[in-house]
């Protein structure tokens, strides 16, 4: 395979016997992407279980969200759908969080994978979900998702 930087573009070798890459390693303000994924995962879920109709601050014309297999596009179709989930109340905890930094063109987002449970009213038991979000600065100092992929896991 072949990846370019900005000298060259040359052959990867997967068989080099050199170390390993040191790990990335981001500072600045875009730099602690655990801390932006630990504190939007708490965002996130807080606003759902209590004001969801608040997470269309979070949302652009360009996010893109996977429900289900569902394709939706857009702050308002993405609200709209979110809205209209069969529960008004439910309670989501937060079993695990990974984040990761992404560069791409330059500029850093970060990708981001939980899995949890919801509890609702109605079900005796909560069920297991697993969602990822790909959060994107907006140039003003936060974030917004650009994609957000959910499942629920039946097994």
């Amino acid at each position: 395979p072949l990846y370019t930087d900005k000298t060259e573009t040359r052959a990867c070798t997967c068989r080099s016997r050199s170390p390993p890459a040191p790990p990335l390693r981001v500072t600045g303000a875009m730099g602690d992407f655990n801390g932006v994924a630990t504190a939007f995962v708490d965002h996130y879920y807080n606003t759902f279980d209590t004001n969801r109709a608040g997470l269309a601050s979070l949302y652009t014309d360009q996010s893109m969200l996977s429900f289900e297999g569902q394709q939706f596009q857009g702050a308002k179709d993405i609200v709209e759908k979110l809205m209209s989930l069969p529960f008004q109340q439910c309670k989501h905890t937060v079993s695990t969080r990974d984040a990761q930094p992404v560069m791409v063109t330059g500029t850093m987002s970060v990708l981001v994978f939980v899995s949890g449970t919801i509890a609702l009213p109605d079900e005796e038991r909560p069920l297991k979900f697993s969602q990822v979000f790909h959060l994107c600065p907006n140039g003003s100092g936060s974030w917004f998702v650009y994609n957000d992929m959910f499942r629920l896991n039946y097994a």
